[in-house]
Formats: C-alpha cells, structure tokens, sequence
C-alpha cells in the first residue's frame, strides 16, 4: 500500500517537492463570492430604488389631500364660497336683499292704479255734496240739462219737461224760489196761482199746501252738486237718496243711480224766470 504522505507547507511548495493543482482557475471560490456579493448588491440597490420612488407617490397623494383643507402660507388660493346662514323662522329661507343700486339709479316707482271713473260729488254716503243755492224768494224756471229747450211745465196738476210756448205756458213754467217749508235750507218750489210742488206717490205734482208735516216734507227738496257744471241735483228731504228726475218727460222722485243716464236726467239749471 502506498504510503501517506504528509502535505508538505504551501508556503514553500518547489522546495518541499509539492507542485499548485492548475487543474482549476485560481480564486474561484473568491470570484463566486464576488460575484454573489455583487448581485446582491445590485438586487438591494434596485429594491431600494423602487421602495424609493414609491414613497414620494404616497407623500404628494398625503399632501394633495391635506392641502386641499389648509392653505399653505405664500400660495395664491381661490377662497372658499361661503355659506348664507338661514334666517329664523319656519322656512328656514334666508330673507331676501334688495339689489345694490348702480349710481344714479332712481328707486322703482310703484304705479298707482288708474283713477276710477269720475262719480257725482259725495259726502261719503253716496249722495251728491249740498251745491250753493241762489237766494230765495226769486223766480226761477227749472231747465233739463240734456234737453235744454224743455223746462219744468206744470200740465193739469202734474209737472212735465215740456218745451216753452205761449205767455200761459211761459207762467206756468215759472216758480217762486223759497225756504224749504220743511228745512230752511233746502228749497220749496211756489206757483204763481199759491200751490207748491210735492212728491206723491214719487211723483211730482202742484198742490195746495194743506199745512200737514206731510205735505211740507213732501214739498222740500236739497240742492246737491251735479255731475254737470252749473247744474243742481234735488233730493227729497223725507226721502234721502231719491232724486227728481225726468223719465218719459215725468218728474218722480227715484233712487240714486251712478250711471250717465241717471246723472243726466236728474241735472237742472236754476236760471231766470221764463215769465
């Protein structure tokens, strides 16, 4: 059996008669180890590098959220609309502003309605105002406003708007202007023959004055403003709101009206007396 020998130093291999193995490159091991070091190495720094580049990703999201609550000193910010607080109250609706004005703007004038149409004077109870009266004790005759040729006429005992003819009916168609024989400030209407006008049965006629209250509330009558200029309403002192007024050329008392018929109908002239 071949004898064991003993490995001589590496430190001296020629002198001791040992020969390197050159069957292997020198420093493999050493080359492996470099290089499992280097890849290593390499595989750490890319690890790094993506860990790196994936935390600034989270930090800008981290500081776009919080800076879209706070504002950071120096940036120009758009400022936030800010809210209207709800007025009290049941709607919980805020109260409206009036628009600023621009400067020189007038304030918006609110159009008042358009006037009613005219109505015959009133004392607020929806009769004509007392129209002034010419002194008593004068005659007068008595003229239609829409038929100015036809006076008061009185024709067998009753009054009519009758044209004028003859001396006799220029007589009859004139009276003697007095006091009211029931209300001294109204008017009571005397013919030349002595009868008064009355009422009776709401119409117009020439009596004898019996001396009855009757009779003299019957023959009182109070000038009112007309609708027409120059012109008298006369409403029945017993009888508040009837008016004299002509229909089918008949004097009868009847009940106010506002309508131009009416005020036309019921509008005389006291002018001088025809006789």
């Amino acid at each position: 059996m071949p004898e064991n020998k003993t490995r001589p130093p590496q430190d001296q291999p020629w002198e001791n008669g040992w020969a390197p193995d050159t069957s292997r490159t020198p420093g493999t091991r050493r080359l492996w180890l470099a290089g499992g070091m280097a890849v290593a190495t390499v595989v750490a720094c890319v690890t790094a590098i993506a860990v790196s580049d994936r935390a600034p990703d989270h930090t800008s999201a981290a500081a776009s959220s919080s800076a879209s609550d706070t504002t950071t000193p120096g940036l120009i910010s758009f400022a936030t609309p800010s809210q209207t607080t709800p007025a009290k109250g049941k709607s919980g609706l805020a109260t409206p502003q009036a628009a600023p004005r621009a400067p020189g703007q007038q304030h918006a004038t609110t159009p008042k309605p358009a006037p009613e149409p005219s109505k015959s004077p009133s004392s607020g109870t929806g009769s004509p105002t007392t129209a002034p009266k010419p002194p008593a004790g004068t005659w007068r005759s008595v003229r239609s406003v829409n038929y100015p040729d036809r006076y008061w006429h009185v024709n067998s005992g009753y009054v009519k708007l009758d044209t004028v003819g003859g001396s006799e009916s220029r007589e009859d168609s004139t009276f003697k202007l007095v006091k009211g024989l029931a209300d001294a400030s109204c008017y009571s209407f005397a013919t030349a023959d002595g009868t008064y006008l009355r009422h009776r049965d709401f119409v117009l006629r020439s009596e004898r004055n019996d001396g009855s209250a009757l009779f003299r509330q019957d023959a009182t009558f109070c000038p009112r403003a007309a609708a027409y200029s120059g012109a008298v309403m006369l409403e029945s002192v017993n009888y508040p709101g009837r008016f004299l007024r002509h229909q089918n050329f008949q004097l009868k008392l009847a009940p106010f009206q506002n309508s131009s018929l009416y005020l036309s109908d019921s509008a005389f002239q006291l002018v001088a007396g025809l006789a």
